[in-house]
């Protein structure tokens, strides 16, 4: 690869590395279906667990990290985009609009992530479906608006309402 090409080929915030965080939650949620508010708030959720009394975070504390979230929104649906370009994930339509979970491949590819920062998101994202798993939607979208903020819910989610995502 040339210098030019490694340039344009980013490596973190991109839809690769969101793409890959997404089919680990889906896995780890699976059979469950998210929509892509949910998918942006569990994409910071998984590294960021701490926050939410969960395991020490995969990314590091740094101030103002809620605003991650305004630009995770387009990063997510490029990396769902490319997880369902390569067989990992599927959208479903139906009344509760598009919903994305994994297909039988996902676990094939999230059990070939061995380094370490692969099994740390693993391990999180399992601990995760299981906290989302516990709680409604309204609760979710609750927990968000006082650990992230009401104005993230409200950009991200239409005015925090979540819809059934189950």
């Amino acid at each position: 690869m040339t210098s030019y090409e490694a340039e344009r080929t980013p490596l973190f915030n991109s839809a690769l590395e969101t793409g890959t965080r997404a089919v680990v939650m889906l896995d780890a949620a699976f059979p469950r279906a998210f929509d892509l508010s949910h998918l942006v708030w569990l994409d910071h959720l998984v590294v960021h667990t701490a926050d939410i009394g969960g395991p020490e975070s995969l990314h590091p504390d740094i101030p103002q990290r809620t605003g991650e979230l305004l630009v995770r929104r387009r990063l997510v649906e490029n990396g769902l985009t490319l997880m369902r370009q390569l067989h990992l994930v599927d959208a479903q339509t139906g009344d509760d609009g598009i919903m994305y979970v994994a297909r039988e491949e996902a676990a094939a590819f999230v059990d070939s992530l061995r380094t370490s920062y692969g099994k740390g998101l693993k391990s999180r994202a399992e601990w995760l479906a299981n906290y989302v798993g516990q709680r409604s939607d309204n609760d979710l979208a609750e927990m968000i608006s006082r650990r992230i903020g009401r104005w993230t819910v409200e950009f991200q989610g239409e005015g925090g309402e979540l819809g059934d995502g189950a």
